[in-house]
């Protein structure tokens, strides 16, 4: 079984993607991660993002993997642990912007895929439309901007990262705006997805609605 989460940023996907690849005993791809790896690669390597042609080259040729259950996912690059490394809010901010070159998500796709064939719960932000169009089932994940913001800003401040909920929310909204307006697989809800709106629900309601449509499709 694939199932294809999508949804902008603070919207619950990697809560509820973990949640349901633990329940359904399936491989969990958090496919945002796998963009990070990438940002981080490009920083350390000191690459000029605006250069397509070299942060593409090396999208291609970095070793980017995940290992792990859903609660323990590792990510690796190059064989080298950077878990926490991709969480740093410049590893963030890069990752939004190397993730809009079209050769870069080329590669990544073409790594998801590999992956995913095994049977997968795989998050992101063009999984139901690009990578996994044929998709079991299909969940487009989204809420109000003020109320995901607030959830990533709590999740900052769980990670001590010091930064304000105006500054959260100027970058969510910022990011909102680059992933849907981007010219090659923008961020959108699949035809056929299941548009879940969580701005008043709890993951655990959540997680029950999702569920019940997987056990429909099964």
């Amino acid at each position: 079984m694939i199932i294809a989460i999508d949804g902008p940023s603070g919207s619950g996907k990697s809560t509820l993607g973990r949640m349901l690849a633990r329940e359904l005993g399936l491989l969990y791809i958090d496919t945002g991660s796998m963009y990070r790896a990438v940002a981080l690669a490009v920083m350390q390597a000191h690459v000029d993002p605006s250069n397509a042609e070299a942060v593409t080259a090396l999208a291609t040729s970095a070793g980017i993997d995940l290992e792990g259950d859903p609660d323990s996912l590792k990510v690796l690059l190059d064989n080298r642990d950077v878990t926490e490394q991709i969480r740093t809010e410049a590893v963030t901010a890069m990752s939004s912007v190397v993730s809009t070159i079209p050769g870069v998500r080329r590669a990544m796709v073409e790594r998801q895929r590999a992956l995913g064939r095994r049977g997968a719960v795989l998050n992101g932000r063009d999984i139901g439309t690009v990578v996994f169009p044929n998709a079991d089932v299909k969940f487009f994940l989204t809420a109000d901007s003020k109320e995901r913001a607030e959830r990533r800003f709590k999740e900052d401040r769980g990670a001590h990262i010091n930064v304000s909920f105006e500054h959260t929310l100027a970058e969510m909204i910022e990011r909102d705006r680059r992933d849907s307006t981007r010219t090659d697989s923008p961020l959108k809800a699949a035809a056929d997805a299941i548009v879940i709106d969580s701005s008043d629900l709890s993951i655990e309601e959540v997680f029950a609605r999702m569920m019940k449509h997987v056990h429909r499709n099964n």
